[in-house]
């Protein structure tokens, strides 16, 4: 069978003031019918670019060569109108973001008609049937109905689901999904990409699944490219690139990954430093500043994508030097391509939790948000209630997760912590002292120099126009502490969370998202917490990234004795970092323990639909798992 894409050493640069940056740098590969290429890297690595590149999106100032081959027709060189007659129709693609690839003032329907009737001749009762029917195909209940609404009017999953609808209306041959579940809850995520292998099923096509979830492509892809640099630095069958990798990168990719089905609790294994800028590369291995088994001859030229002998006669291509001499499960030599980090410990994490001190008291959280109707005169109509009365506590040394789906009540209980929020017929009490005794400013401004919060966009979180020192310095500014040893904590601060002290007087604009987030736990410990409150915060990070920062989460448990109270919906995060967990469903904790007995035997069945629903990183283990569908009519 001829393949349906073929591209060829494809480049694309684009101009700058700092000049010609090269976002591709040379991408090659063959996509036959029902087929699935799973593409991954860091963000800057090219992925997107690439799968651009190929549908013709890509804005006028955008230099591309190479080739380009889908169904037998070179794309490059196409007019837009010529390329208009293949997007959608033979080619579609699957957006990161749903509610931006779906025009807001149009209905559903609407959009799912267009589709059809722009590429086929179809009257108008027969394109409204097929679009009913490919909602329904996708999962979306009460499809005549929903063909009346607008994209506001469904969830980010069913969004995704009506992207994939339309993506599959017209039997394409090639569909791309670029980063189709990022901002999706777990079981929502399962569920789409259920939908988009049952819209690859029906139609036959080739898919190119662009991700940074290696748990995604653990569970789709029949082959894997890794880009780094804007350039393939390994492609191999899926299994071969999990079990035999041979590029030091990759392998750090998946060492940086926290496994849910893991117990044991090592450190994980974080890629230092950044990628470099793509414009003027020297002619070396682009990996080489970060590589930990670089050696001189890795900066003579810059490798080759070429083939690796593992021993199963798979097409096992790597752009590596050393490739040769590492190992299945990333050994060189005596040791590891990635030696594992040393594990802090701490008196505390041989002390019993009973008796440690409790920082964190919850008693019986409530909290309602009235329902409101009327334009002008609002009246109260109803009432919601978003925390049903939970309970819990935090001791020190302790990190409790609060886990659960978008709209369980998790955000909406950790801020009402953080607002001190009194309770009619509960408390909240921080380290002894209860919110419901506070009766002045003074008192919350004592109180609140025990517990911090960690937001999940870094970037957000800081202001722009504020010098580091500055946003560290400001909650000791305060509570009254003097500029002399406000500036001396800042340098102590800086250096415990892994920055130079001498990089304090730039603005955050200037450092990664990695390091921008470490600055937002320097500001967040400035005032000595016991307790700290995290809001995902590494789902904003690439993994290798994160990996870092969740290592350094720890060392700070171990060093400080800090509290965290943690929330997040990626389960693996959790069951890394936590040490006990609460399941929240619908403003109630439906399982509450230690982690590991949550994770290992788990009795709620919301739970065990939770759990299932995680990818986990290991070809073989995630296509045989089953997969549990919660029903909350059978509890």
């Amino acid at each position: 069978m001829s393949p349906v894409l073929s591209v060829k050493d494809l480049k694309v640069s684009f101009p700058s003031e700092a000049g010609r940056g090269d976002a591709v740098r040379g991408v090659t590969f063959d996509l036959e019918a029902g087929k699935t290429l799973g593409i991954v890297g860091e963000s800057g690595s090219g992925k997107s670019v690439t799968s651009l590149a190929i549908m013709g999106l890509l804005d006028e100032n955008a230099r591309i060569t190479g080739s380009i081959i889908y169904d037998g027709m070179e794309l490059l060189g196409k007019s837009d109108k010529q390329l208009s007659a293949i997007r959608g129709n033979g080619m579609s693609m699957i957006f990161q973001d749903p509610l931006t690839s779906l025009t807001p003032v149009f209905t559903i329907g609407d959009q799912l008609v267009e589709a059809l009737t722009v590429h086929r001749k179809m009257d108008k009762q027969e394109s409204w049937n097929r679009s009913i029917e490919l909602l329904e195909a996708v999962g979306i209940p009460n499809p005549e109905r929903r063909m009346k609404a607008f994209p506001h009017e469904f969830s980010g999953g069913m969004r995704q689901r009506v992207v994939i609808a339309i993506a599959m209306a017209n039997n394409p041959k090639l569909i791309i999904a670029d980063e189709p579940t990022t901002a999706l809850d777990v079981t929502i995520q399962a569920q789409v990409l259920d939908v988009a292998q049952k819209a690859q099923d029906e139609t036959g096509a080739a898919m190119i699944m662009i991700t940074h979830d290696m748990g995604v492509v653990a569970r789709t892809a029949d082959d894997v490219l890794v880009m780094y640099a804007g350039k393939p630095v390994e492609m191999a069958p899926a299994h071969e690139l999990f079990h035999k990798t041979r590029m030091p990168y990759s392998i750090g990719l998946l060492g940086a990954i926290p496994r849910v089905d893991k117990k044991e609790k090592q450190p994980l294994i974080p890629i230092q430093g950044n990628p470099p800028l793509l414009i003027g590369l020297p002619d070396e291995c682009p990996f080489a500043d970060r590589c930990p088994i670089a050696i001189p001859e890795c900066r003579a030229s810059e490798p080759a994508l070429l083939p690796v002998d593992t021993g199963t006669g798979g097409n096992h291509l790597a752009a590596c030097i050393r490739k040769h001499e590492i190992s299945d499960g990333g050994r060189i030599g005596n040791g590891t391509v990635y030696p594992i980090p040393e594990q802090l410990e701490s008196e505390l994490t041989l002390t019993p939790r009973e008796e440690r001190p409790v920082v964190l008291e919850v008693r019986n959280l409530t909290k309602t948000f009235p329902l409101l109707k009327g334009a002008f005169l609002k009246r109260k109509v109803g009432e919601v209630r978003a925390v049903k009365g939970v309970s819990f506590d935090v001791r020190e040394g302790e990190t409790m997760a609060i886990v659960g789906e978008s709209g369980s009540g998790k955000t909406t209980t950790l801020l009402q912590i953080m607002d001190f929020e009194k309770q009619a017929d509960g408390d909240i009490i921080i380290a002894g002292t209860s919110v419901n005794d506070i009766k002045s400013g003074k008192q919350e401004r004592l109180l609140r120099r025990d517990i911090q919060i960690v937001f999940q966009d870094p970037m957000g979180a800081l202001d722009p126009r504020m010098t580091v020192a500055d946003i560290i310095a400001e909650p000791l500014q305060a509570i009254g502490t003097n500029r002399g040893d406000a500036n001396r904590r800042v340098d102590e601060l800086m250096d415990l969370v892994g920055l130079d002290p001498a990089h304090s007087d730039r603005f955050p604009q200037a450092f990664s998202g990695g390091q921008r987030q470490r600055i937002g736990i320097a500001r967040a410990l400035s005032t000595s917490p016991k307790l700290i409150a995290l809001d995902e915060p590494v789902s904003a990070l690439d993994v290798s990234i994160q990996a870092g920062v969740i290592n350094l989460l720890d060392e700070l448990k171990a060093k400080l004795g800090v509290s965290y109270l943690f929330v997040a919906h990626d389960l693996s995060v959790v069951r890394h970092i936590a040490d006990r967990v609460a399941v929240m469903y619908k403003g109630d904790f439906v399982e509450h323990g230690d982690v590991d007995d949550v994770f290992d035997n788990p009795q709620h069945p919301y739970t065990k639909s939770l759990l299932s629903a995680i990818p986990v990183p290991d070809p073989d283990i995630e296509r045989g798992r089953e997969r549990i569908i919660f029903d909350p009519d059978n509890i």
